[in-house]
């Protein structure tokens, strides 16, 4: 899969409310296709964050009992439009609707791993902590003006950052006795 899509810029804009009302909207539509096989269906990313300036596609996590190819919510995602592209973690199936403008990604999560875990987590740190949230959402707009063009150069370059800001949340969250 090649890094550079030109027709497909990387946008950072600064918070919108109306992502709230887009994710309630996106999570109906996809428990009526999904029913029972979505366990949780959670608003995660940048633009779960209040006042998180962010790419302006909302990402939603979706936890399943069995994360694998043959498990029956893909064929409930792919009957309403979304397609699934292919990760190099088994632990994560990515889905969006193909095309521009980009307007959701859904991440699917066996329910009770970590990944579904860490991505809470990394939410609810950022709304706790208005100090991190600013500094993420600094590195954001600079790495959209750095990697316009290059969504992975993007993603690798923010992974710095979001592992020390997770280190910090693991020890805030023992604190509080926080759990998803």
């Amino acid at each position: 899969m090649a890094n550079q899509v030109e027709d497909d810029p990387i946008v950072v804009v600064a918070y919108d409310a109306r992502w709230t009302e887009r994710f309630e909207r996106l999570a109906l539509e996809l428990r009526d296709a999904l029913a029972e096989q979505a366990l949780r269906i959670d608003h995660i990313g940048s633009t779960s964050v209040f006042g998180l300036a962010a790419k302006p596609n909302v990402d939603l996590q979706i936890s399943v009992e069995r994360l694998d190819a043959g498990s029956p919510y893909r064929a409930g995602l792919e009957s309403i439009g979304y397609a699934f592209f292919p990760d190099d973690d088994p632990a994560h199936h990515f889905f969006r609707v193909p095309g521009t403008p980009r307007i959701a990604h859904l991440h699917v999560r066996q329910a009770g791993g970590a990944w579904e875990r860490k991505h809470l987590l990394f939410r609810d740190y950022l709304r706790a902590r208005p100090a991190e949230r600013d500094a993420y959402g600094a590195l954001e707009l600079e790495l959209e003006q750095r990697f316009r063009n290059d969504r992975r150069a993007c993603t690798n370059a923010k992974s710095p950052m979001i592992a020390e800001m997770l280190h910090l949340a693991e020890a805030w969250a023992a604190e509080i006795g926080w759990a998803p």
